[in-house]
């Protein structure tokens, strides 16, 4: 997994939720006027304070129980109105934001199918699972909540400091008297939440990855009785997340703090001084009722800072996290000018190096130098050491991985010239470990096919990968596999991926010791099928078995990332003692099995 712990030391919060306008743009006219209803409702609010200057300044100074009635009549309709408004504003912001974080929820798994095996190969899933919910989650509050609301309290905040000013001035300074110090705690605890966010969340991921291998993986971790330090993985992992969400909890409990106690010991200040003035009589009692009414109902707008400040920090981190996998370059399935073919056929290695894009830039190339010729129609076997790079080589061929350098052609066209989409309508892969999806057999393996193969295609395939297993299942090719395709055994899901490869009958076939996981009589009938089909194609097949390399024309071996030879099965058994071993060696363990 890479470095995802991304610094905040120097990120502009504004700056990174900036980035949101694209997918909030096409609703912007609904949350404007949310947000417009919500100051609405906050300016209702603040008329209740002078409704009850009216009062005690008139019908109850002049003992008119009428004026009282009339005042609370008006304290009412005023009520819910604020209630209606409120109300209205969050029916306003919800289809709205749901869509907006379906939207992004959608594009980012688009754009993860886009992104090259070499992106995958480096991320743990759990972190990319939880940039596509717990991050969207948060930023789809963000937007109903902290963005308006941090709009709305600081529009109800400047007309209700202006009402208490017009009130009295002096009560006014009183009341102003901690707004600097606040501001100051709330920058400097901007910075530090920012920084625990980010970790947090960052956190958050790699817990997800830990609960997503114990399930892939339950069957290693019961068979090696390996729950109990699994368990101890994921509490050490837990337990760290509780102590960075109290580090939260801390500063968050700070900043209320100082937000709640400020304001507080301004408002009895303001008592006193106000008590003060209308005992000399400077000052009506209708007025300092007024105030403190002002006063009170800006405690939420103002306590509430911390709280939209700590919203607003989790969701920059949580934008931040996704357009990290959003900036990533993809894969573009229409690159590539038109491929020109020079006349040579077949498929065709040239110089071919290369080396993992993460790889320290001195280290040695996994291939170097690799010149290889299959011909049309030929099967070539690729036979190596393990680590020699033969599945790195195969995945060249329909670019999950590209070359460092040198080129790879298909009938004289430079693969690197086509585009993705082009390409691989012409190749197809089945991988020594097969992956199987949460759907029905058939779609599974029709997933190897155009859009318009239909059962006899299917059949045709099943049979060729000795599949016909298929037939017999509770509900025959229309049966569910469940996940990973654990339901099946680790031959039956091999030879549905040999199927899934063949439906298509591709021009050129890329096989990656499909055959490991058979028994001898199975690998002998899936050999016999195969046979017709490679008859038809150009083929390169990594192979360990004997019985699958006869299966070749020819046979290349791997050794330290080069072709060091090449010859039929038998030539390279005379010939080449680097080969005879491997062969030999897999020849005894047939035997003993």
């Amino acid at each position: 997994m890479p470095t995802t712990r991304a610094t905040t030391k120097d990120r502009s919060a504004v700056r990174t939720l900036l980035r949101l306008w694209p997918y909030v743009r096409p609703v912007r006219a609904r949350l404007l006027t949310a947000a417009v209803v919500a100051i609405l409702a906050s300016c209702v609010g603040l008329v209740i304070p002078l409704v009850l200057k009216w009062m005690v300044d008139g019908p109850v100074a002049d003992r008119d129980p009428a004026g009282v009635w009339l005042g609370a009549l008006y304290l009412l309709l005023l009520g819910v109105g604020e209630a209606v408004l409120f109300g209205l504003r969050r029916w306003l912001v919800a289809r709205p934001l749901s869509s907006v974080e379906a939207g992004m929820r959608a594009d980012l798994y688009r754009h993860l199918q886009r992104l090259p095996v070499a992106f995958h190969d480096r991320w743990a899933s759990g972190q990319l699972l939880s940039r596509g919910t717990t991050d969207l989650m948060l930023l789809r509050m963000f937007l109903a909540f902290p963005l308006t609301f941090l709009l709305v309290n600081a529009v109800t905040i400047l007309i209700g400091v202006v009402i208490m000013v017009l009130q009295d001035w002096t009560l006014g300074l009183v009341i102003l008297g901690p707004a600097v110090p606040v501001m100051v705690m709330c920058v400097i605890f901007e910075k530090r939440y920012a920084h625990v966010a980010r970790l947090a969340q960052d956190q958050v991921g790699d817990l997800t990855t830990v609960v997503e291998e114990s399930v892939l993986g339950i069957r290693i971790i019961k068979g090696f009785g390996r729950h109990r330090s699994q368990a101890r993985a994921f509490r050490e992992l837990a337990r760290t997340l509780r102590g960075t969400e109290l580090r939260k909890a801390g500063l968050l409990a700070t900043i209320w703090a100082v937000v709640v106690t400020l304001p507080e010991v301004a408002i009895g200040a303001a008592l006193v001084v106000g008590s003060v003035q209308v005992a000399d009589g400077s000052l009506t009692a209708g007025t300092l009722v007024a105030f403190l009414s002002t006063a009170l109902a800006l405690r939420w707008p103002v306590e509430s800072i911390g709280f939209l400040l700590a919203m607003s920090q989790e969701a920059a981190t949580a934008t931040e996290r996704y357009f990290e996998v959003m900036d990533e370059a993809p894969e573009d399935p229409a690159a590539g000018a038109t491929a020109r073919p020079s006349g040579e056929r077949g498929l065709r290695f040239h110089d071919v190096r290369f080396r993992y894009p993460d790889a320290p830039p001195d280290s040695p190339p996994v291939l170097d130098h690799v010149d290889l010729h299959i011909r049309p129609g030929e099967s070539m076997a690729l036979v190596g050491a393990t680590g020699s790079g033969k599945t790195t080589l195969t995945a060249l061929v329909p670019r999950l991985h590209e070359v460092t350098s040198g080129r790879i052609t298909l009938d004289g066209a430079d693969i690197a010239a086509m585009s993705r989409e082009e390409l691989r309508a012409q190749v197809a892969m089945a991988f020594e470990e097969p992956t199987l999806f949460s759907a029905s057999v058939g779609e599974n393996v029709l997933m190897g096919a155009g859009d318009s193969a239909g059962d006899a295609e299917l059949n045709r395939a099943l049979a060729v990968a000795q599949a016909d297993f298929a037939h017999a299942l509770p509900q025959g090719t229309d049966t569910q596999v469940g996940e990973q395709g654990l339901s099946l055994s680790g031959g039956q899901r091999q030879r549905l991926a040999l199927a899934r490869a063949v439906v298509g009958r591709p021009r050129f076939l890329v096989l990656d010791d499909p055959l490991s996981a058979l028994d001898v009589h199975t690998e002998a009938a899936v050999e016999a099928a195969l046979r017709d089909v490679l008859a038809d194609t150009t083929a390169l097949i990594v192979a360990h078995r004997p019985s699958t390399v006869l299966l070749a024309d020819r046979v290349a071996l791997l050794s330290g990332g080069r072709i060091t030879a090449v010859g039929t099965h038998h030539e390279l058994l005379r010939t080449n003692a680097e080969y005879a071993h491997l062969m030999s060696g897999t020849e005894e363990a047939e035997d003993e099995r």
